[in-house]
């Protein structure tokens, strides 16, 4: 879809309204100077205490106009002032194309990640519960439906973690993996399979526990507490049995009170890798929170999307999981995988019933650009935005009956029906790492091939990155930089306590 934008010189709002555009269409491109069948005019007016947009949407000879105010405070900055403008029009953008196309976009003028982020930002300034909700709705668009969601997990996560707005000294741990059996269709993680290549997994292993002896002993040097700590990737689980025991004996050896962490995750997301000798491991260091993830019960889906497990082993593996003793396993399910519809959907769910995990997330299909899918799209037929909305209420109609809770969330680009992913848990059972690395209220260190680190300020709350590489022989070859780059910056952000 073309569509001519007039009355915007800033280029800066070119990528908004491109977000915009991309909630209604597929493929939007912008124009400026070439005429299109349709068009959108803007008159921003800017007159330093508010701004005030109109906007006029001209297509097929039908006209829509609308306009949005918003003060201004004299005394912001020019960042946040660009920003009040930047959602003003965007606010005009998304009424104008809604009324265009009869489409009602549920979160409004959000396209980030974290929408709850936003709610929680709001309460931590004061303001009431109404007070946010009637802001969310006026100003970010956001339906009844969606704010209600996000109140609740907001509810259930300072349940969870009552100090949640006070961890900001401590820190969670991130541990990347970054070896799969094989690479799924739509996954652009780092995962490179294993195909018998040991000596990569033994170089990379090596410096993985270089970078976890350096990083706990500048923890225990400096008092930093951790409160989680999550093995990703990839899948964990690919490594054997007796590499898992070393690792996990080195974190033992090198993290400062690992007796005191709240709580520590490993991914067994590919049913493939899970062994009794591997399950033994964890149990032997404590670790009983895993992910054994199905994404579909449908076996022609698993082997359209390049997953070599049968849904027999995945229901195998989670009992002979629970025979060796795991007591919060968490399992995902993905809506709207290729050819798969309503039908599948509550066929997944009802065999997701007969097990029962503590957790469940339930994903949207999300076309990431590095996918297979995204490459191949025409390969791959996927729900219509109708579907996967009644699929998704499905998922929040079973979730409600079987005693799940929302407690976190989250959003991607390119995401079917503008949806959203969510993690449900039983009471008790929701994870700690997943609310912490999506609310983003302490540092989040990754470490291994492929994580990534996000440093928050312990008073400003400011957030900075830092990516370790994606593939095994750049970091097989620079983890020590990327190590000592880590413990300067947080060096920076915490300091090093003198000892006595």
């Amino acid at each position: 879809m073309r569509i001519l934008i007039k009355g915007i010189q800033d280029e800066r709002f070119h990528r908004p309204l491109t977000l915009i555009s991309n909630l209604f269409f597929e493929e939007t491109e912008l124009v400026f100077d070439e005429e299109s069948s349709l068009s959108v005019s803007f008159d921003i007016k800017d007159r330093g205490d508010s701004a005030a947009i109109t906007g006029v949407l001209s297509a097929e000879g039908r006209e829509y106009r609308t306009g949005h105010s918003k003060s201004l405070d004299p005394l912001t900055s020019d960042k946040e002032r660009f920003k009040q403008i930047k959602n003003t029009l965007a606010h005009v953008y998304l009424m104008l194309l809604q009324e265009h196309t009869g489409i009602i976009q549920q979160w409004g003028i959000l396209t980030g990640m974290r929408p709850v982020k936003l709610l929680h930002k709001m309460l931590q300034e004061g303001m009431s519960k109404e007070a946010a909700h009637t802001r969310l709705r006026d100003e970010y668009l956001i339906t009844d439906q969606k704010i209600r969601l996000m109140q609740s997990i907001v509810d259930r996560q300072l349940k969870v973690i009552p100090d949640l707005y006070e961890l900001g000294r401590e820190i969670s741990i991130y541990i990347g993996i970054p070896f799969c059996p094989t690479k799924c269709a739509y996954c652009t993680f780092p995962a490179f399979a294993m195909n018998g290549k040991q000596g990569r997994v033994d170089s990379f292993l090596g410096g993985l526990h270089y970078e976890m002896e350096e990083i706990g002993k500048y923890l225990k040097e400096s008092g930093i507490k951790i409160t989680t700590v999550y093995y990703g990737g990839g899948t964990p689980t690919s490594i054997s049995a007796e590499e898992m025991d070393m690792l996990y004996e080195r974190m033992l050896a090198v993290f400062p009170d690992v007796k005191q962490i709240r709580e520590i995750t490993v991914e067994a997301g590919r049913p493939d890798t899970i062994t009794p000798e591997k399950l033994d491991i964890l149990k032997k260091y404590s670790i009983d929170r895993i992910s054994i993830n199905p994404q579909s019960y449908t076996q022609e889906t698993l082997k359209a999307i390049g997953r070599h497990h049968t849904v027999e082993e995945t229901i195998e593996k989670f009992h002979l999981a629970r025979r060796h003793g795991m007591n919060n396993i968490n399992m995902d399910l993905i809506i709207g995988l290729p050819n798969e519809g309503i039908e599948e959907m509550a066929h997944s769910l009802a065999e997701t019933e007969k097990l029962m995990p503590e957790s469940l997330t339930v994903h949207t299909l999300s076309f990431k650009r590095a996918s297979e899918m995204t490459q191949n799209k025409k390969r791959y037929k996927v729900a219509s935005r109708e579907e996967t909305s009644k699929m998704m209420d499905l998922a929040v109609d079973w979730t409600t009956e079987n005693g799940y809770e929302p407690y976190y969330l989250y959003r991607q680009k390119n995401i079917l029906g503008n949806l959203e992913n969510v993690g449900y848990a039983l009471e008790g059972q929701d994870s700690l790492y997943n609310i912490m690395i999506m609310e983003e209220q302490q540092t989040i260190l990754g470490l291994g091939c492929g994580a990534a680190s996000k440093f928050r300020h312990p008073e400003t709350g400011k957030i900075a990155h830092f990516n370790n590489p994606k593939d095994p022989k750049s970091y097989n070859d620079g983890y020590k930089h990327y190590t000592e780059e880590k413990i300067r910056i947080m060096k920076e952000l915490f300091g090093v306590r003198e000892q006595v």
